[in-house]
Formats: C-alpha cells, structure tokens, sequence
C-alpha cells in the first residue's frame, strides 16, 4: 500500500495543484482513463470545500490530501481542520449562516454525484471525505 501526503495552504489557487496531483497519483495506481475527469472534478470540489471551510472558520491550518493506493483500490481523503456540526446542533453548521450550509451541502451533492464510493465524516475536530474508485492490475505480460 503506498500513500501520498499532499497538504496546502487554504488558498484557493492551490486547489488546482491538487487536482493535478491527485489524477497523476490515480493513474499511476491504475484507475481508468475514463474515470480520471471524475476524480479530478470530485477532488477540487472536496478541496474547495475545505478551502472554503477553513477561510470562513479563519483557520490557519493547512487542507490535508492523502492519496492511498491498494491493492484492488485508490482512495483519496480530503480533511479539513473546521469544526463542524454534531448531530443535535441545530443551525451550528460548517460557516454558520444558511446560505453557506446550502453551498456545503451542495458541494456535497456535487461529489456524490460524481463518486460511487464516498464517506464524510465530520465533527468538533473537523471533517474528512474519502472518495474510493476500483483500480485495473496492469496486464500480465507472458513470455
């Protein structure tokens, strides 16, 4: 299993560099060209997400990428280091007013859409999403 670490400062303009590294990195673990447009696209919103998180929380801490390749699968987890709501918490969602936990929610929606595979957890200490697709052994070559 080999992983990759990618953390950046919560600046917009560094989402892109985490795109690009996170499809580079997919490839490499042998997830399917056609499918590479997905993860690119799932991986910047779950950054800007984060981003997003951190600005409008004022915190300082770097967004966290963790790239995993294993053996049938590749997995990328985006964390952020936000306080979010816990269940109960009524209107004490991530940025606080409304219309800012609508955008959340869509930024949400939008990554779901695009990942069959998605968990999101989130709570006091911050939120992480992992998003898995399934990987192709290279083809065995005979001699």
């Amino acid at each position: 299993m080999a992983t990759v670490e990618l953390r950046f400062s919560a600046l917009p303009e560094h989402v892109r560099t985490a795109r690009l590294v996170a499809a580079a990195v997919a490839r490499r673990a042998g997830v399917d060209e056609a499918v590479l447009d997905e993860v690119r696209l799932a991986v910047g919103e779950a950054c800007s997400r984060a981003v997003g998180l951190h600005q409008i929380g004022g915190i300082s801490a770097p967004v966290k990428v963790l790239l995993i390749e294993e053996e049938k699968q590749f997995s990328i987890e985006v964390g952020d280091e936000a306080p979010h709501a816990v269940a109960g918490d009524a209107g004490a969602g991530p940025g606080g007013p409304d219309g800012e936990a609508d955008e959340d929610e869509m930024g949400l929606a939008v990554i779901s859409g695009l990942v069959d595979d998605v968990e999101v957890s989130a709570g006091e200490h911050g939120g992480l999403i992992k998003m898995t697709w399934p990987t192709t052994p290279p083809p065995t070559i005979l001699v």
